[in-house]
């Protein structure tokens, strides 16, 4: 008997790595979360971004910030409990849609406004979780891992995502051919509606001049575009199906709800940080101090380390858990974890009070050679000097 319990037991090695791994999860707990919002109603509706937002930000002023790093030579065999959160991710989170829009359209529980705090909350889930989670899949080069990421950004309508952020933003981020680099002194809600029109052309033209640069044509099969139009054809159907016309306004909702949280933390990331301009449309490398960085450790773990931002650009395909934490003198910092920033991001004055001045002491350390910042800030490309 003492045999077997032995062999039944995790070598220290590997329950030290679970252990590690574990605050990652946390994620998961969103769920039952979700599922009772639905089941009591009233205002418990919104309990989801009170979880999301309000107790993350609670944490992170508990625990602060983490400063380690681990080794980024980790051998990917020893990352298994870290990549199996984001692979499990995406049946989680469609049964959880699916199944809450077949539950709430099937009776009469909720009433409208009650429905629409419980979505706005499933919005909040498949945004801040489940793109966040896409992102990080479709860096890999695993082609199961590429799938689930596409099938996290169908089920909120926002395919073109991949394309854009892979093929436009990781090469031109901080110049004027970057949609998602907010400028300046560029509101949030100037920078929403600018991205939601100019990133799906920008991705479309990008996939386009790949395709040209084989000698296809823009509408040949292997254009991802027409896969991301059949599975986002797909979820709306299956939200129909679910729930009716009513199911497929709620799934709507929800993905709007996701689309705009991916911008506001998109909006966050790279604020007013540009590339030197180095003449004839060209610009330095991509450094570590083009993004934000932020240490918070709590929302560090809802998001899988995404706010370690700055080494995301630097190794794109590093996977989440050897991301680098960056110095203050390696990369500018933000005052606060992304569920902080995010929400000072929809107040303008507050947010310009707080981040101006923090771009202008960025560009005074960097670029102290640059005199006339107004072509960058207006999204222009500088006259070569």
């Amino acid at each position: 008997m003492k045999a077997q319990a032995s062999a039944r037991t995790l070598p220290p090695e590997r329950v030290a790595r679970l252990s590690a791994a574990l605050p990652f999860w946390m994620s998961l707990v969103t769920v039952p979360v979700a599922l009772f919002a639905a089941w009591a109603g009233g205002w418990w509706v919104l309990i989801v971004p009170v979880f999301t937002w309000g107790l993350f930000s609670f944490l992170d002023a508990l625990t602060g910030l983490n400063l380690e790093n681990a080794d980024p030579a980790t051998d990917e065999s020893r990352l298994f409990w870290y990549r199996l959160i984001t692979l499990i991710w995406f049946p989680v989170q469609f049964a959880l849609v699916y199944g809450l829009l077949w539950w709430v359209t099937q009776g009469d529980h909720l009433g409208t406004p009650e429905r629409i705090g419980l979505f706005f909350g499933v919005g909040v889930i498949t945004g801040t979780i489940g793109i966040n989670y896409a992102h990080e899949l479709m860096h890999q080069k695993n082609r199961t891992e590429r799938w689930l990421g596409d099938l996290l950004l169908a089920m909120v309508l926002y395919s073109h995502f991949r394309s854009e952020h892979l093929l436009v933003h990781h090469r031109h981020v901080g110049t004027p051919r970057d949609t998602v680099t907010a400028r300046y002194d560029e509101s949030f809600h100037r920078f929403f509606p600018r991205v939601l029109k100019e990133s799906p052309l920008s991705a479309w033209r990008a996939e386009a001049a790949m395709l040209g640069r084989r000698g296809l044509p823009v509408w040949h099969r292997s254009n991802p575009f027409w896969r991301y139009l059949v599975l986002q054809v797909l979820f709306l159907g299956l939200a129909v199906a679910a729930g009716g016309g009513e199911g497929l306004a709620l799934f709507l909702f929800q993905a709007g709800v996701a689309v705009w949280q991916l911008e506001l933390v998109n909006y966050v990331e790279h604020y007013g940080l540009t590339r030197k301009h180095l003449g004839d449309g060209r610009y330095e490398p991509v450094r570590p101090h083009h993004s934000w960085n932020a240490a918070h450790r709590a929302s560090n773990w809802l998001l899988i380390n995404l706010q370690r931002h700055s080494d995301h650009h630097v190794k794109p395909a590093r996977r989440f858990p050897l991301l680098q934490n960056y110095s203050e003198s390696e990369a500018p910092q933000l005052p606060h974890g992304y569920p902080v920033m995010t929400f000072i991001a929809m107040v303008p004055p507050l947010w310009r009070a707080r981040m101006n001045r923090r771009v202008r002491k960025w560009r005074a350390m960097y670029y102290p050679e640059i005199t006339d910042w107004e072509p960058y800030d207006k999204g222009e490309t500088p006259l070569p000097r």
